[in-house]
């Protein structure tokens, strides 16, 4: 058998310049998710108030997701998503101006919050275009036949980002404070504009027909419907996260249950993508070759598992080990349900497709966000998360019963 190259994509250049700037790009956006979460806590003390910024980040990001996605099968998409990273960057200059010392003394706590939450909505508009895009823009940088190999670099550097991002904001606010991190992720997502103008504009290649943004949405829709495999995988992520998600509440665990501050909080935001990444070096050199889907399906009984470990946990190793494993598992997962959408879509479906797996991200993160913060007052912090881990093992036991195309999948 033909051994494979694991750095096949990344031989070539304007791939391998995407790859780094998509990796300053979400490393800023984990900083600074890290840093307004804790910060609205530190203003509230109300684990629902964390919650608000996952359904403030939502209902933007998915209502635009549908008209993003017309917009990127008929654009350029360097240049699309070029205007995003700088448009994330205006957001946070307006989070670095408003955390020095001048504009706190100069406004109140409520309407510092509520500058936080317009940048968050903002942020939930830009982030409609910016995933899409980046997963559109893929197929342009690398032959077809290496499409498997740079989903998985695709994936690995957002996990990277996602595991650096979290534990430095965290290092950095008890080092140097707020501010002066904001200074830094500003000079960081410079880095990432730079990075994405050494790749060469990818103009729309297709016929440009006059086709109305209600119709076009509807082909998206139909594409997936269709495709039973893309359809159980979507669900499965949506529904399984949705309940399981305990990102929202980790301020909470950090303050009152584990006691560990905002360092604390950076380390267990950086557990769960620190596996991912784990999964990622294991993929490149061992890629998944049979029963991707019943894998997928096991691995994401064991993260509602872990997550139910984590909401029991008073002890931070063990919280730490809990979320590790968690990533691990939501790993393969992840790079399973990438790689069927990469090698299952259309060129010129892929803006749209890509868009409608946005909106089940965004719902099982985001949404699931705001889920965890309302289950949190009603039932209390830890059965919150505990419930949430069982209704993940419930819809992955209802998907192995129900969906026999999903469980059967290989690619």
């Amino acid at each position: 058998m033909e051994k494979k190259d694991p750095f096949e994509s990344l031989r070539y250049p304007e791939f391998r310049n995407y790859i780094i700037s998509r990796f300053f790009f979400i490393l800023v956006l984990n900083m600074q998710a890290t840093l307004i979460s804790w910060k609205v806590y530190d203003l509230t003390k109300d684990p629902f108030s964390i919650g608000l910024i996952g359904l403030i980040e939502f209902v933007p990001a998915f209502f635009m997701a549908f008209y993003s996605g017309h917009v990127i099968d008929k654009s350029d998409k360097r240049n699309l998503l070029l205007r995003s990273v700088i448009g994330n960057a205006v957001l946070t200059g307006i989070l670095c101006f408003f955390t020095t010392d001048l504009a706190i003394n100069a406004i109140s706590q409520t309407w510092l919050l509520l500058i936080i939450y317009f940048v968050v909505f903002g942020t939930g508009i830009l982030r409609s275009f910016s995933g899409p895009t980046s997963f559109a823009l893929v197929s342009h940088l690398v032959p077809r036949h290496t499409l498997a190999n740079a989903t998985l670099w695709h994936s690995g550097s957002w996990q990277v980002g996602a595991v650096t991002g979290p534990a430095l904001a965290g290092l950095l606010y008890a080092s140097i404070g707020i501010t002066y991190t904001f200074y830094l992720m500003l000079l960081l997502m410079v880095v990432a504009a730079v990075g994405l103008m050494f790749i060469k504009p990818k103009p729309f290649a297709g016929e440009r027909r006059q086709e109305k943004i209600i119709e076009s949405i509807r082909q998206g829709f139909y594409f997936v419907w269709r495709t039973k495999e893309v359809l159980g995988a979507l669900s499965l992520d949506l529904f399984a996260v949705l309940f399981g998600g305990a990102t929202a509440l980790l301020p909470v665990f950090a303050d009152q249950i584990l006691r560990v501050g905002p360092v604390g909080l950076g380390m267990l935001r950086s557990a769960p993508a620190l596996g991912s990444v784990v999964v990622l070096v294991l993929l490149t050199f061992r890629p998944l070759r049979k029963n991707q889907g019943r894998l997928m399906l096991l691995c994401v009984a064991g993260f509602g598992v872990s997550i139910i470990v984590f909401g029991l946990s008073e002890i931070f190793w063990l919280s730490l080990l809990a979320l590790f494993l968690s990533g691990i598992l939501d790993g393969i997962s992840v790079i399973v349900r990438s790689t069927i959408l990469q090698l299952k879509t259309p060129d010129e479906m892929r803006g749209r497709v890509a868009a409608l797996n946005s909106i089940f991200i965004m719902s099982s993160n985001e949404l699931g966000a705001f889920e965890s913060g309302m289950a949190a007052r009603l039932l209390g912090t830890v059965p919150a998360v505990v419930f949430g881990g069982g209704m993940t093992l419930a819809v992955v036991v209802f998907t192995w019963l129900k969906a026999p195309t999903l469980r059967k999948l290989q690619y």
